[in-house]
């Protein structure tokens, strides 16, 4: 059985998309996923299934637009791909917090950061199927604008790591 992390994108944030994290569990256990369990209240689900990530992420979105009446984007990784986000951290230096990875569903782009609006202190670097943002400043602060924010979530670098944790303890 595999071990899948689902990141949902705008679930409880800035007073939008409320979805109360039981009820994600609850949904998961419907849809025969084992063991769900969440971080924070931000939408990071981990859950083993026999299913696919691809399987599962088409059940849970499916079950998240009948919840809330619109499409809910989910992001699926497995434990070893948020192992590798945290690991290739190109600011492993800067505070976790100031650090995020916006997770993308497929691979990025050169468009993904060639369009940036409103960059200040801000340092950008792509990856595989995340960009990396170090807000020097802080979050709060900044007005940066990705065309990829669009088609992705975003973690910082703390919750990456305790979603990661929450995968992989028994």
């Amino acid at each position: 059985m595999a071990t899948h992390i689902a990141f949902l994108r705008a679930v409880n944030v800035g007073g939008t998309g409320k979805l109360p994290m039981e009820t994600l569990r609850a949904m998961c256990a419907e849809a025969g996923f084992e063991n769900p369990r969440t971080y924070i209240a931000s939408g990071n689900l981990v859950f083993e299934s026999e299913k696919t990530a691809e399987d599962a992420c088409a059940i849970l979105e499916q079950k998240l637009e009948s919840y809330a009446g619109k499409p809910v984007d989910v992001i699926m990784r497995s434990p070893a791909d948020v192992k590798a986000i945290c690991e290739n951290n190109p600011f492993p230096d800067a505070a976790g917090n100031k650090v995020i990875a916006l997770l993308l569903p497929d691979a990025a782009t050169p468009a993904d950061t060639a369009n940036v609006k409103h960059q200040q202190d801000e340092q950008i670097i792509a990856s595989n199927r995340e960009i990396y943002v170090h807000y020097a400043s802080g979050q709060g602060k900044s007005r940066l604008k990705l065309e990829a924010q669009d088609r992705g979530t975003a973690r910082n670098m703390n919750t990456l790591s305790k979603v990661y944790s929450l995968a992989t303890t028994p």
